[in-house]
């Protein structure tokens, strides 16, 4: 199946120029926009209030900024916060004043980037939205929780916007193919529609800039799938060392990890090379899951890490990626125990209750004569000369929590070999408490 797409000579990107005026001809985002829900009942009433716009790039977060301004009929003042700040700013707001004085219009405040304000210009925003001088729409891409604070977010609710599924783009390529105007009629065949919808994704605004290269790069009346792979260079993959996508990639590989899934964890790997990450933080990740994940189940999970990080820093990235990603498989192969992690997160809570318990007496050094007139060190059985090195029935923990357990070895790996050495020291205990008693 083919279809047609006319471009004649325009001004404006065509994802501008496609940009919707109404609710109803909005794509994607149903979750916030359907007709069953709230946004989308108070846009038909002509009501609009404060909110924040948080998702990916090209998701329509401007686009529903200025279909909530056209549907309340409201004046539209655009800050953005990449290059702009209090005068701007104030700027914004006196025009808002203005509008209000001279025509009685509300006014749209749209915010784009509005994470990259500090808190001294997120506050300069408060009073105006409370006295409803404006009604305020921020736009973006990180994590409000993280990235805005909490004065304004008490004023405004938060919208979540998603990646646009392939139904949604191929519904806006479509309208795109049926409405652009054109001086010459060219085609799109089927194969290079499906490249498009791939290599985008879930960025609509991104789909119709390469569409729109495509265009004017086709040789012939028809738009290859050649010609889509030409207009959209390399794929860069969404990543922000210090947003939330780099975040979660990072939890999905220490998840996969974690799950012994050695396929998913490389694969996570290398989508994080690939998106530009710096290998040592990677390295850093895998080293805190050999102790935390792997543990005593193989204790030699460590090493091969710390190896690996060492051949990298040896050898270079050819080769070091390749040692890293070694360490990686051997990782998310190995036994796992969280034994370890939970038994120093339980002796640490204890730790920090119980700071003022003595230490007790027969394992408290006695460098001094008067040390020992007190009578530390006085009873303490030096392991190596019991049997089997171990002074069953004797006590190294403060006498009100003696009974203490932190560490509970998992049956697996390496660790199921300690956990029956402990086991075999427990009876030692009972049998000496048994004699003791006896």
């Amino acid at each position: 199946m083919s279809l047609s797409l006319n471009f004649g000579e325009v001004s404006q990107p065509l994802a501008a120029l496609l940009r919707p005026k109404s609710i109803d001809n909005y794509v994607g985002q149903q979750h916030i926009v359907g007709e069953d829900k709230p946004l989308y009942r108070a846009l038909m009433s002509g009501q609009a209030h404060s909110m924040i716009l948080w998702g990916p790039p090209g998701t329509g977060k401007t686009t529903l900024a200025e279909i909530v301004a056209h549907s309340i009929d409201a004046h539209v003042e655009k800050v953005s916060a990449v290059t702009g700040g209090i005068k701007e700013i104030r700027a914004a707001i006196d025009n808002a004043k203005q509008q209000a004085q001279d025509f009685g219009r509300k006014t749209i405040l749209f915010v784009d980037e509005v994470h990259r304000f500090n808190k001294a210009q997120q506050d300069a925003f408060l009073p105006f939205i409370e006295d409803g001088t404006v009604v305020f729409i921020g736009a973006t891409t990180e994590n409000p929780s993280f990235e805005l604070n909490n004065a304004l977010l008490s004023r405004t609710r938060v919208y979540v916007l998603k990646s646009l599924e392939e139904e949604d783009l191929a519904k806006l390529l479509e309208r795109a193919l049926d409405s652009a105007e054109s001086l010459q009629n060219t085609q799109l065949n089927q194969e290079a529609t499906q490249a498009l919808i791939a290599v985008c994704d879930g960025d609509a605004r991104r789909m119709l800039n390469i569409l729109e290269i495509a265009a004017q790069l086709a040789s012939g009346a028809e738009i290859t799938k050649q010609d889509i792979a030409q207009a959209s260079g390399d794929k860069l993959a969404r990543f922000d060392k210090g947003g939330d996508h780099y975040y979660d990639l990072l939890s999905a590989f220490h998840k996969s990890v974690r799950g012994s899934s050695p396929d998913a964890a490389l694969y996570w790997f290398s989508r994080l090379l690939v998106a530009g990450s710096e290998v040592t933080a990677i390295a850093r990740r895998l080293l805190a899951i050999a102790s935390e994940d792997i543990g005593n189940a193989d204790p030699r999970a460590l090493q091969v890490t710390l190896n690996a990080w060492d051949i990298y820093h040896r050898v270079g990235a050819a080769e070091g990626e390749r040692a890293i990603a070694q360490a990686v498989v051997y990782c998310a192969s190995a036994p796992k125990s969280n034994a370890v992690y939970k038994a120093f997160k339980s002796a640490m809570a204890l730790a920090k209750e119980t700071v003022n318990q003595p230490i007790p007496m027969h394992i408290r050094n006695a460098p001094t004569q008067l040390l020992k007139d007190i009578g530390a060190n006085q009873g303490y059985r030096y392991a190596h000369d019991e049997t089997y090195a171990y002074a069953a029935g004797d006590n190294y923990l403060p006498e009100a929590i003696k009974d203490a357990k932190f560490y509970q070895p998992e049956a697996r790996g390496m660790e199921k070999q300690i956990k029956a050495r402990l086991d075999f020291l427990q009876e030692l205990d009972q049998q000496s408490d048994k004699k003791r008693y006896d």
